[in-house]
């Protein structure tokens, strides 16, 4: 029964639960670290928001790494959005 429940996304509700962590505030850019856990492991994930002309405006993104600890994954999450924010700045955004 366990497979039918992961073929159809029914785990454990940890397991699809994100947990998020304290805001990060990067060259006025909200980053917001949300690691999940996928397999055993921490996948990394997490969002990118900046508000441009009033308008909030937010990125979300998730990646293939994934860590077996929690902080491991929070601190490559947030150097990943870090790296987004670098090398594309508000055309991420649209």
């Amino acid at each position: 029964m366990s497979f039918f429940k992961s073929l159809f996304g029914r785990g454990a509700p940890s397991e699809r639960a994100a947990e998020t962590a304290e805001p990060v505030e990067y060259k006025g850019y909200v980053i917001r670290a949300a690691p999940y856990k996928n397999n055993g492991q921490y996948q990394t994930a997490g969002t990118i928001e900046r508000e441009i002309d009033g308008v909030r405006k937010e990125h979300r993104f998730i990646r293939a790494d994934a860590y077996a600890s929690y902080d491991d994954a929070l601190t490559f999450t947030v150097n990943k959005a870090r790296q987004i924010i670098d090398l594309q700045g508000d055309k991420i955004f649209g």
